[in-house]
């Protein structure tokens, strides 16, 4: 596998890192006046900003077929696109499993559960030589401890890299995936400790520089994917721009403007109009809170 140089990305960070510190309350319709909780549809229960979170990121891969998946949020949410809008999703896990469709959520990328219906069940290296550098993943669908306007992530340390505040999980294959998989989807909760204006530690590349210096870049490294697309927090969903920066696209029902700005570390740029994330349907909030989380371990 090619190194990239390190100051394009840095260790260590599980595609599934969480993100650092949580954000305020958000779940009802920004401009409409809707209660927090709000009502899932008709005759659903009240979801969470959680839940509103997962169910945002898994309509996103609708129409797509191969996703490389992170651990921790990623991992519920592109298998509850499987379940809904992408049934013909192949899942890509690090460990070696390509095509998955595992039986239950798996619990890590250890889970023999990940090899349920695979495609193939290959090494580590032949994975990421030959699927990832390959060119054959559509979506790499990341977590990340801190992300900047850019879409840069940090997943490796918070602080001085040498004598670091907080050592997190480390990358795993997430800087491998950042830069060769076709498009990256990041899900991860939003406070102004995770969406900062500057990132402690850059582990997977973003827009490095904005947009036009990120393409150069990743043709003078050689790289396959073209960055980061979609950024979905339990605030709302973001894309980038032509400069390669964030905007707010959509806000999730009872989050605020107010509360996105008190929760980000840069003035961001937002869609003019603004609509509202659709709410969860019950059959959504059903498979979540039956089938893929009964624990609440990703939405409590």
């Amino acid at each position: 596998m090619s190194e990239p140089r390190r100051d394009a990305v840095g260790s260590a960070a599980g595609a599934g890192a969480s993100a650092a510190g949580a954000a305020g309350s958000a779940a009802g319709s920004a401009g409409a006046g809707a209660s927090a909780a709000g009502s899932a549809g008709a005759g659903a229960s009240a979801f969470s900003r959680s839940e509103m979170m997962i169910v945002a990121a898994a309509r996103e891969l609708a129409g797509q077929r191969v996703c490389f998946v992170g651990v921790g949020l990623p991992n519920i949410a592109v298998n509850l696109a499987r379940l809904t809008v992408a049934p013909e999703l192949e899942l890509v896990y690090e460990s070696g499993a390509f095509g998955s469709k595992p039986a239950r959520l798996p619990l890590s990328i250890g889970d023999p559960t990940i090899v349920t219906g695979a495609t193939a069940a290959v090494s580590m290296f032949e994975l990421f030589s030959f699927y990832l550098q390959g060119g054959r993943v559509d979506v790499g669908f990341l977590g990340a401890a801190q992300i900047d306007r850019f879409g840069n992530i940090n997943s490796t340390v918070i602080g001085d890299y040498e004598h670091p505040k907080t050592r997190l999980p480390g990358s795993g294959g997430a800087c491998e995936i950042a830069i060769n998989a076709r498009q990256v989807f990041v899900i991860m909760r939003q406070s102004k400790r995770s969406f900062v204006d500057k990132i402690a530690f850059r582990t997977s590349p973003g827009n490095l520089g904005g947009a036009e210096a990120a393409a150069a870049i990743r043709r003078e490294q050689g790289w396959l994917g073209s960055g980061p697309s979609i950024v979905v927090t339990d605030l709302g969903i973001y894309h980038f721009d032509d400069e390669g920066e964030m905007r707010l696209d959509s806000i999730h029902p009872g989050a605020t403007l107010e509360q996105v700005r008190d929760t980000i570390g840069w003035e961001p740029k937002v869609a003019d109009p603004l609509p509202v994330t659709p709410e969860p349907t019950v059959e959504e909030l059903r498979l979540i809170r039956e089938q893929l989380d009964p624990e609440g371990a990703y939405t409590k």
